[in-house]
């Protein structure tokens, strides 16, 4: 086994005995043997050891153990306690996830702090099998099934080649001792549930099972690679970065067959769930949106527009007759001019006598009104925009100057007749958007 993880260290990471490496190290057997064989390959190694105060005694056993070790081999060793039930009460999810999010940020730490190249972890063949039948039990998708990736930035997993029983045969031929976690024999937890009742029978029945299942758990990541570079060919074609937005024409896509595959295909990494809900978007009417975490999905004529979410607050940011220069949401330029000189969307000039400060710089607001340059009489802002055919994410990201409570400039758009200069005009102030 040293000399199989002694090639797949060089050819799959091109790992060198230079580079500083951190090992995650519970002082179980997976993590002494991946400890062991780096030590073994003659790797610059550090270790990691946490303790969550989760099964009393057991746990400052570990961690007395760890550092026994890290002592007898001398290893530098990184150790910290966690007070995980605390923690977990003051946010959701599972003691198990609340741990391992605990874990990483504290890896991530000690990474950025001590300048190590690699965090090795310990997971192995029958850690990506137990994950494949977790994933296939939830109806995962292809990404779900394809087990647990080698290399995930600056993480490495060198023992997924090697089953279990390869582990145990190593440690005993060295004469390795470890840790055991009593928590793994419960059964209650569902991957321990298939650890110790499904994952036997898979290998008693079919002798062959975890070669065969390394070889589809390639088949599948191969897949998933060509379902990437389709995705990104196809995003690269459709997908029309705007200013706030990314313009999507609903003609294509909807040339694309099978329709609810390729939608998730395209939009999965947007946070989108309700698939049968996205579909349907292709064939509904102007304004219809859908929503996930963290973007917002609009049919807009022919079109669909994705866009990030945003704070939603109505934040005003004041601007003083002082300033010739505010920078905020966006940059603006105040400037005192002789003359109007050139005229352009980013561009407003207002009879400057006529404002009252601070200037007030929003977002729109319902029954917001102006009366628009070049226009008779009033005209609400929502009004404006529909007849401009501004798309939906613009016009909530619309933003206002106002003097008074009264509009000035919907800005990028069009200034309002009531701050317009005219002969009378003394000074002219300029107003520049700097995009």
């Amino acid at each position: 086994m040293l000399e199989a993880f002694q090639a797949h260290m060089q050819k799959t990471f091109q790992v060198t005995k230079e580079d500083a490496l951190l090992v995650a190290f519970s002082g179980g057997l997976d993590s002494t043997v991946l400890a062991a064989l780096c030590l073994y390959s003659g790797y610059n190694i550090a270790l990691a050891h946490c303790n969550f105060h989760l099964r009393g005694t057991e746990s400052d056993g570990d961690e007395t153990f760890v550092k026994q070790w890290a002592a007898e081999k001398g290893v530098k060793l990184h150790c910290k306690s966690f007070n995980t039930r605390e923690t977990k009460k003051a946010n959701n999810g599972s003691i198990q996830m609340i741990a391992r999010k605990l874990r990483y940020e504290w890896f991530a730490q000690i990474m950025q702090e001590e300048s190590y190249g690699y965090l090795l972890t310990a997971h192995h063949a029958d850690d990506v099998l137990e994950t494949f039948l977790i994933n296939l039990s939830r109806a995962s998708g292809l990404k779900g099934l394809t087990g647990i990736p080698e290399k995930n930035g600056q993480i490495i997993r060198p023992l997924l080649p090697f089953s279990k029983e390869e582990l145990q045969k190593f440690a005993r031929g060295k004469q390795l001792q470890w840790r055991e976690d009593s928590s793994n024999l419960n059964t209650k937890y569902l991957r321990n549930g298939i650890r110790h009742n499904i994952v036997p029978q898979l290998k008693s029945s079919i002798p062959s099972f975890m070669l065969a299942f390394q070889q589809s758990i390639n088949h599948l990541q191969e897949a998933q690679d060509v379902l990437k570079s389709t995705r990104l060919r196809l995003q690269a074609s459709l997908f029309v970065a705007e200013r706030n937005a990314v313009r999507i024409s609903v003609n294509e896509l909807q040339k694309l067959r099978p329709a609810k595959a390729y939608m998730h295909l395209l939009f999965k990494e947007f946070g989108f769930t309700a698939w049968e809900d996205v579909t349907a978007l292709l064939h509904a009417d102007t304004g219809k949106v859908i929503q996930s975490k963290s973007h917002r999905l609009l049919k807009d004529r022919n079109h669909l527009l994705l866009a990030e979410l945003k704070d939603d607050k109505e934040i005003e940011h004041h601007i003083q007759d002082s300033k010739a220069y505010f920078l905020g949401p966006m940059a603006m330029r105040f400037s005192l001019v002789s003359e109007i000189g050139e005229t352009h969307r980013n561009v407003a000039y207002v009879d400057k006598d006529l404002l009252s400060y601070p200037l007030v710089l929003r977002k729109r607001q319902k029954g917001d009104y102006f009366y628009p340059f070049g226009m008779n009489g009033k005209k609400k802002v929502s009004k404006f925009l529909k007849d401009e055919k501004v798309n939906g994410f613009e016009k909530k990201n619309q933003w206002l100057l106002c003097s008074a409570g009264a509009v000035v400039w919907l800005v990028g758009r069009r200034a309002d007749n009531r701050f317009k200069v005219t002969f009378g005009t003394k000074n002219i102030l300029k107003i520049t958007w700097e995009e």
